[in-house]
């Protein structure tokens, strides 16, 4: 038996190096040229009538669809080769070369996913590949058996495009993904970081391979706690490698034939969710067209044949609405010609509206909201006994909590029914140790049609964290209806830590013009000291004092960060706050020193509410963020020395009270 898995393992091997890919051409309309791409087939394609499962691999930085450019073909190539031989899937190598971004056949930023790009559109583009792939092969087309994977800004190319087209893609992999970039129409670019998005991929099958001394380790744990707190099917490998590398391919390979394996992956969801930047998308079925100018995240949530919500931001994942006409097509699961009412519950407001539409022939509905959050639900043939639905419980991208002293938590309950319910019950209840409920209960005899009810003081909750930074937990509410039918909601809430000081120094910037000492690294091993930079931001009369209709950006003086060398520097603030009367009007990114990931700073620029009273006072927490090369000559992996050192970086929080004067 040994002599003949040896023999199979030999010829297999025999014919990869033999006959291991062929490279060929594609018609793009997107480019307007011929696209190229690397296509690895399986032994005995030639002579049979099979058909096969296909995984996509992107390449990374600097490099093309023939994957050379970093080993001369020495280790990807021959590895995706091998596998091939040994197991009935095609391999298609994809190429992210842009003309007006490359030097030469190498040496090029892929994929036009920078901040000024967006005049190619490489999802349109994949799916022009996908379509002549499965035109010109033999493929399995479901999204069961439709993969991809990818290193570096290819691994981001992998969970951004699976996320993007979930219904297409039904499993992604991702070796050491470069950690965000910019995706969107070209007059609107957005930064998309994947840890914003998993909800994206909640029927997706997902693989993160962190190789242990990549330089970008940090960014990976990040993803890898953002997937793993979350509901989607995630697996995740960390190699001991000294480099920023595909690892494991092999076995990431392997994960994608269990993927195809899945029968799970063919059915269509229940329920889904998803966000998107480009103001034209398709997604499961649903045709959105979101009308507007700027950067504007659109958000599909909660999704059923019966109800979803609807939300925008001006950036991800906590931006505020964005000014959007959304006009929506659902699937054609509807009785044709039968008339429905559409429930609209705005957030802006809280006042519930009623529309009646008819389906078409098709079966399909169509109706039009604006950016500013909706809670929808249809009632008609097949509609009408949808549960009751959590409202949103913050404006932010998640509910930031004090500790130390009993809370309210802002539980608020929705009717979406045309008709009234009765005898709700809600509970209240945790598993983590950091979260005391001391009230976990509430009765709500009746709850009229397309109502809301507000049961912040209905429940009571004590929490406890650390030193610094925030603490991650969760509660979770369970709504009994209908005597006997629950449903189930986790809530994410970061809890203060339970010192948090007033800054040592703070700056206003209110259109004043400041001199600033910022720490600049020196290089990628180690070092830095502090330069002069002199800004101008904010709009007003200068004076240092936020007051109204003025804008203003927050800068910090932190003894220490980071870096050992970073002593008594200054840096602009994120500011979070949970009063009403701020608003944050701009997030403000910059990129981060000497990293070559992308990765931005990212800051805010905040004015008083419209409206807000004289006198008003709103406490702010300012998040200011400091990063390092941490490098120490002396690590070794094997023989080898680090081969760069690790990218780091914190936050840093203080809290501050401002007056509205």
């Amino acid at each position: 038996m040994r002599l003949c898995v040896l023999a199979v393992a030999a010829a297999a091997t025999v014919w990869a190096q033999s006959q291991a890919f062929t490279d060929r051409t594609y018609a793009s309309k997107v480019f307007g040229e011929n696209r190229h791409y690397r296509l690895f087939l399986p032994p005995g394609y030639e002579g049979s009538a099979e058909r096969y499962p296909v995984i996509y691999y992107f390449h990374g930085h600097s490099d093309r669809f023939t994957l050379e450019h970093y080993d001369q073909g020495q280790d990807t190539v021959p590895k995706i080769a091998r596998f091939v031989a040994a197991n009935p899937v095609i391999v298609v190598s994809v190429d992210g070369y842009v003309a007006k971004d490359y030097t030469g056949f190498y040496g090029g930023s892929p994929w036009d996913v920078r901040r000024n790009g967006g005049e190619t559109d490489f999802g349109l583009n994949f799916l022009e590949l996908v379509a002549h792939v499965d035109g010109s092969f033999r493929t399995l087309s479901g999204r069961r058996h439709r993969a991809t994977s990818g290193l570096s800004m290819g691994g981001f190319m992998s969970l951004w495009l699976s996320a993007r087209y979930p219904q297409l893609i039904g499993s992604a992999s991702s070796f050491n993904p470069g950690p965000e970039f910019y995706t969107g129409d070209a007059d609107a670019r957005q930064l998309w970081r994947p840890k914003d998005h998993v909800a994206n991929h909640q029927h997706t099958m997902v693989r993160l391979i962190h190789a242990s001394g990549d330089y970008i380790s940090q960014y990976h744990e990040e993803t890898r706690d953002a997937y793993a707190a979350s509901p989607v099917d995630f697996e995740y490998r960390r190699d001991e490698y000294h480099r920023h590398w595909a690892t494991s391919i092999e076995e990431t390979f392997a994960f994608h034939r269990r993927a195809f394996a899945n029968p799970v992956l063919d059915t269509v969801p229940v329920q889904f969710h998803h966000a998107n930047p480009y103001r034209r998308f398709n997604v499961w079925g649903y045709e959105v067209e979101a009308q507007g100018a700027g950067p504007g995240m659109v958000y599909l949530d909660r999704v059923t044949q019966c109800s979803l919500r609807v939300t925008t931001r001006q950036w991800a994942p906590d931006g505020p609405p964005a000014r959007r006409t959304i006009a929506v097509r659902t699937p054609p699961r509807y009785a044709a010609g039968k008339s429905y009412v559409l429930l609209d519950h705005a957030f802006a407001g809280g006042s519930t509206t009623r529309r009646s539409l008819v389906a078409g022939a098709d079966g399909a509905l169509q109706f039009t909201v604006d950016g500013s959050g909706h809670e929808l639900s249809l009632a008609g043939p097949g509609c009408g006994a949808e549960p009751p639905v959590l409202l949103p419980v913050t404006r932010q991208d998640v509910l930031r909590v004090p500790p130390g002293r009993p809370a309210a938590l802002p539980i608020r309950l929705y009717n979406p029914r045309n008709v009234p319910q009765q005898n709700l019950q809600v509970k209240l209840e945790s598993d983590y140790p950091t979260v005391e409920v001391l009230q976990r209960e509430a009765a709500v005899p009746a709850l009229a049609a397309g109502a809301a009810m507000d049961l912040s003081n209905r429940f009571s909750v004590r929490f406890t964290a650390g030193r610094q930074g925030y603490t991650r937990a969760r509660v979770l509410v369970t709504v009994v209806y209908d005597e006997w039918h629950s449903y189930k909601e986790s809530v994410p809430l970061w809890i203060e830590p339970e010192e948090m000081p007033a800054p040592p120094a703070y700056e206003i910037l209110d259109g004043r013009t400041k001199t600033f000492a910022v720490f600049r690294q020196r290089g990628n091993q180690g070092g830095g000291a502090a330069v002069e930079r002199t800004v101008t931001e904010g709009s007003g009369n200068g004076n240092g004092i936020l007051e109204p209709g003025e804008t203003a950006t927050i800068w910090v003086k932190l003894p220490q960060g980071l870096d050992p060398f970073d002593k008594n520097n200054w840096r602009r603030a994120k500011v979070r706050t949970s009063s009403a009367d701020v608003e944050e009007v701009a997030d403000l990114q910059e990129d981060k020193q000497r990293e070559w990931t992308s990765a931005q700073e990212r800051t805010s620029v905040i004015r008083w509410r419209a409206g807000a009273p004289r006198g008003a006072r709103a406490r702010v927490v300012l998040d200011s963020e400091s990063w390092s090369f941490h490098y120490t000559p002396d690590v070794r992996y094997g023989r080898e020395l680090l081969y760069q050192a690790f990218q780091r970086h914190e936050h840093t929080l203080h809290q501050l009270e401002l007056a509205l004067p």
